[in-house]
């Protein structure tokens, strides 16, 4: 069982509105990231919201968890233990998505998850054109990193401890750069538009 949290509790403080319900076609951006997760092979999703969460909450209806994070404010670290508190006993990995990745397709989830499946590694990262310096997301930990995920501090994620385990990570190179690509400003948005 893969259990996936998407960590979407940011202010969205450089876009200067809350870049979750900006809308994207017929969806806003967080429901297309849900989506996109709901059409993959992952067996659960927990959203983790913070900032404005009861207004995201109101228009984003969809059959998973929610998690609110109301120390959103001490970083991402904060909303990584409140999303890992939601998995499933049963969990054998843990994905870890990004609430402002809309066009991240199932497809390129689901190669993450079959290769995370048959790899004796502990960590699957995407990486896009052979730029093996950036990691993207999502993520995939085994369940074995769940405890040392929940013990990070500050405005940190789960690169500290792919950082930790150089031997356990399994690079896989994914032919569309929607995996390094995020929305954080209106710029970034309007190029998502048009693309």
């Amino acid at each position: 069982m893969l259990s996936a949290i998407i960590l979407a509790a940011g202010e969205s403080r450089r876009m200067g509105e809350i870049k979750q319900l900006l809308p994207l076609g017929e969806n806003t951006v967080l429901e297309q990231v849900i989506d996109n997760f709901l059409n993959s092979k992952v067996d659960e999703i927990i959203l983790v919201l913070g900032y404005r969460a009861d207004e995201i909450i109101q228009k984003v209806s969809r059959p998973i968890k929610i998690a609110v994070n109301p120390e959103f404010k001490q970083g991402l670290s904060s909303s990584l233990k409140c999303g890992l508190r939601q998995v499933s006993p049963k969990a054998e990995a843990i994905l870890i998505a990004l609430g402002d990745q809309p066009f991240i397709k199932k497809e390129v989830i689901n190669a993450l998850i079959e290769t995370h499946n048959k790899s004796n590694l502990g960590i699957t990262v995407p990486v896009y054109k052979g730029k093996e310096e950036i990691i993207g997301h999502p993520v995939i930990f085994d369940i074995k990193y769940k405890a040392e995920l929940a013990r990070l501090k500050g405005d940190v994620g789960g690169r500290q401890v792919i950082r930790k385990h150089p031997d356990e990570v399994l690079k896989v190179e994914i032919d569309s750069d929607s995996v390094i690509r995020d929305i954080d400003t209106k710029s970034d948005y309007q190029i998502y538009l048009r693309s």
